[in-house]
């Protein structure tokens, strides 16, 4: 049963933010040495691990009890594409510059959301896009710091993570959400295992390298959990746009760990794009109360 704790649900909800944050900055900090499928591959293993020793001895087999098991799965393998791609553009990108990208995803949701599910797209969502995009030719300037390949991977980021929240929206509503996280975790680890020997390479990491190794997963899967149990204690209308502060946290971070500040016309760039996805999840949200 939800419980109304707005303040719990808020505190929740930025320390997830802050997980999702420290997940992109390791990534960031051990690609120049390990690969990213290799990092990819931990993410998910240590989240699987840790699933199974939360919720295994309560849940047992119905951690994998659906009826969709087949949505569940696709579900599972897009959003194993977009961290594949989340941590080429990290790699390949500084931190604020690549958060700002993946935040074009709602606009992109709204776009696709009238050819898979049949929503009107009205002149809202069509100006709020057109916004974002001037935001994202903003960050990719010629004669900016961004490489083409680091704005390409933001980009199907951004597109794989639309697809994603869309195939949710089909699923969130008859399944249990721990199912979901379990699906996501277990189709991850069990891909990238299978695909290992394809991009093993000996490893000897040591320090700071092995212990963001092992948090990878723990900031991923403590990230999902912390967002789970926000939404426990406050309503989506009061946390969503909370999801905006991780920008916050990838430009301090970036800019404190990599010495990466985005310059005048970069963060003008980010403001376009983050001002229109929340400006269009506000007057969608106020038509939806007026026609309710």
């Amino acid at each position: 049963m939800p419980e109304h704790h707005p303040l719990r649900g808020i505190f929740l909800m930025l320390l997830a933010i802050l997980c999702f944050a420290s997940l992109d900055a390791s990534v960031k900090y051990l690609a120049p040495r390990i690969p990213v499928p290799i990092l990819v591959w931990m993410r998910y293993l240590v989240h699987f691990l840790l699933m199974l020793a939360a919720l295994g001895p309560s849940m047992g087999r119905g951690l994998l009890r659906t009826g969709k098991a087949g949505s569940l799965i696709k579900r599972s393998v897009t959003m194993l594409l977009t961290t594949i791609f989340g941590m080429m553009a990290v790699r390949a990108m500084p931190l604020a510059e690549a958060t700002a990208m993946i935040f074009m995803s709602p606009l992109l949701v709204a776009l696709l959301a009238g050819p898979l599910l049949k929503e009107k797209i009205g002149k809202t969502r069509w100006l709020a896009t057109t916004v974002g995009f001037v935001g994202v030719l903003l960050i990719a300037r010629p004669g900016g710091s961004i490489a083409l390949t680091g704005l390409l991977w933001g980009l199907a980021t951004a597109l794989a993570y639309a697809v994603y929240q869309i195939q949710t929206r089909h699923l969130v509503m008859t399944e249990n959400t721990w199912v979901l996280l379990f699906y996501t975790a277990l189709i991850g680890t069990a891909v990238t295992t299978l695909a290992l020997p394809l991009y093993w390479v000996p490893l000897h990491p040591h320090g700071v390298d092995l212990l963001l190794l092992c948090c990878l997963g723990v900031f991923g899967g403590g990230g999902h959990f912390l967002l789970t149990r926000a939404f426990r204690f406050a309503p989506a209308s009061t946390l969503s746009p909370l999801l905006y502060a991780q920008l916050l946290w990838a430009t301090l971070l970036g800019g404190f760990i990599f010495q990466h500040w985005p310059d005048g016309t970069s963060l003008l760039g980010m403001v376009l794009i983050v001002g229109s996805s929340l400006a269009m999840a506000l007057v969608e949200r106020r038509g939806a109360k007026v026609a309710t």
